[in-house]
């Protein structure tokens, strides 16, 4: 209608026409391709919630989302708006097992950081990488055990620098050390006043332990060190005869001498104090053991002479102690094996004298016995013994005990003899009383009472001889009487006490021998020399004369009956 009132010709009607249906072309396409435009980004857009979907299902490592279908239908918006929660969850799910990972992970970082003694360790979270393409359960449980086994390692070790520190405490309280100032020297971190986390790693234990070792060590030095000075205390109190009261101030040093390292926990018992106490008293010890050992060897010398002295036996010679003495005051002798050598000497002179203490009771008797006999021979020779006196009825009493007692040395002498030459033979030694054999003087003995036996028994039978020749011309012609036989009698009995002592020499050093058993050395000088002389040498009687004697005894006994004792 425009077209006809202007007046457009056809041609250009036909080219108006042809550019608007170009142009409408244009328009169309261009509306086309921004639908297929659209359409290919809700393709792209739900390829790739789809691949999304499926990539978050591959590394939280599930099959599927439960109430979501396997196959999809609908226009691509419906698949779009479909999939979005589905995708949303799995994201929620991501986020939270990521938030899983790290956490462990952050865990398995720091744990790992103590472990290697790492002093410094940012502990954030946000430094923890996590691998998000495997969030699976089955991972996040390797990590959880990783996690649970590292816990354990330092558990571990935490109980181990605990039981360090116990033995470096323990250790100290027993030297008498700081105990802080060591576990700080290995590490700051271990002492709990610094108030931060222990360091645990392999270089401190190893310290540790080495430390321990050290002082476990030093411990085992001053044991033995302290042994040592135990030892030497306890010689020079058994050479110095030390008072208990001095030794109690030094038994706690006694007491480690019997027990070992391990057995030694009490605080203070190996400080370096005691250890100096202890050589500074054994050195005191050492310089005052000269003049105590010589006080001791004295005293030791005066039991051992003592004792050979109640025996009777050999003592040791003046002059060996001397020499003894003057090592002694030089230092040049072994004071242990010293005492250790005396004591023998006492333990062994107590064991002979033991062993003569029953020869030794019976020689005391002999002795008193021979008392009595010498009383009873003077007593004998005495004339006026019957005549009415003071004191003569306990003479005379004390004499019928007499007679009693001398009747019984035979005996005593024969079972001395025995018992002394049984204990020579046991012991192959000669039985010494006072220097002198005790068997020469038990045989010088009996040749003696023989020999006054003898004499006397000769005495006897010349005065019996005389009295029968005076009664034969006195009474030729008539037989004797019962008074004149009484009277005979008497006179053979009076003739008894003028019998003149024989053997001056064996008499005079017996009688000086019971006077004074005990300083019969002294007294008895002469029977000691002769006795010496003697030794070895048996003295028998002579037994032709004996019998001889006998014989004729019983023939005048025979003839004149009647009492012989005076």
């Amino acid at each position: 209608m425009i077209w006809n009132e202007v007046g457009e010709d056809q041609s250009e009607r036909e080219k108006v026409l042809l550019e608007l249906e170009e142009e409408c072309l244009e328009v169309y396409r261009r509306k086309v391709d921004r639908a297929n435009m659209s359409r290919a980004r809700l393709h792209q857009e739900l390829a790739e919630s789809e691949a999304e979907f499926t990539r978050l299902l591959l590394s939280l490592g599930e099959r599927s989302l439960p109430g979501r279908p396997e196959k999809m239908s609908g226009t691509i918006k419906q698949q779009l708006d479909s999939i979005t929660p589905a995708l949303r969850e799995m994201r929620l799910r991501k986020e939270e097992r990521v938030n899983q990972f790290r956490a462990v992970q952050g865990q398995i970082q720091k744990i790992s950081a103590e472990i290697a003694g790492q002093s410094e360790y940012d502990d954030s979270i946000t430094n923890v990488k996590v691998n998000e393409n495997d969030l699976s359960l089955k991972k996040l449980e390797e990590y959880q055990n990783e996690l649970q086994r590292l816990h354990n390692e330092k558990n571990n070790r935490l109980q181990q620098v605990e039981k360090y520190i116990a033995a470096v405490h323990n250790l100290s309280a027993t030297l008498g050390m700081e105990s802080s100032m060591i576990i700080t020297k290995v590490h700051p971190s271990l002492n709990e006043l610094c108030g931060i986390s222990k360091n645990i790693s392999d270089g401190i234990l190893a310290k540790l332990n080495s430390t321990v070792e050290s002082l476990q060590e030093e411990k085992q030095k001053r044991l033995e060190k302290l042994h040592q000075l135990g030892k030497a205390l306890k010689n020079l109190w058994s050479l110095m005869d030390t008072s208990y009261g001095d030794r109690y101030l030094f038994s706690h040093v006694i007491d480690q001498l019997s027990v070992s390292s391990a057995e030694v926990s009490d605080p203070g018992s190996l400080t370096l104090d005691i250890i100096q106490q202890a050589e500074a008293e054994v050195k005191r010890l050492d310089q005052l053991k000269a003049s105590k050992m010589k006080e001791l060897f004295l005293k030791k010398q005066n039991e051992l002479e003592e004792i050979c002295n109640k025996s009777h036996m050999e003592v040791p010679s003046r002059s060996e102690m001397e020499n003894i003495l003057n090592l002694i005051n030089t230092g040049e002798i072994d004071y242990a094996e010293l005492l250790m050598s005396i004591d023998e000497q006492i333990s062994r002179a107590k064991e002979e004298a033991s062993s003569r203490k029953s020869i030794m009771e019976k020689v005391e008797k002999w002795i008193l016995a021979r008392d009595e006999e010498r009383w009873l021979e003077e007593y004998s020779m005495d004339e006026n013994r019957y005549s009415v006196s003071r004191g003569a009825h306990r003479n005379l009493r004390r004499a019928e005990r007499a007679r009693v007692t001398v009747n019984k040395i035979p005996a005593l002498v024969d079972s001395l003899i025995a018992k002394t030459k049984s204990w020579e033979e046991e012991r192959r030694k000669v039985f010494l009383y006072d220097e002198v054999p005790l068997l020469a003087m038990l045989e010088e003995y009996n040749l003696s009472r023989q020999e006054r036996e003898e004499e006397k028994l000769r005495q006897r039978m010349k005065k019996v001889q005389s009295q029968v020749v005076v009664e034969q011309e006195n009474f030729t012609t008539s037989r004797p009487s019962t008074s004149n036989r009484r009277l005979s009698n008497k006179s053979l009995n009076g003739g008894f006490g003028n019998a003149s002592p024989l053997n001056r020499r064996l008499s005079l050093s017996i009688q000086q021998l019971g006077s004074n058993g005990k300083n019969s050395v002294a007294l008895g000088t002469s029977f000691i020399k002769e006795g010496k002389k003697e030794q070895g040498k048996r003295i028998f009687p002579r037994p032709n004369f004996t019998s001889q004697l006998r014989d004729e005894t019983a023939s005048v006994v025979s003839t004149f009956s009647g009492p012989l004792s005076p």
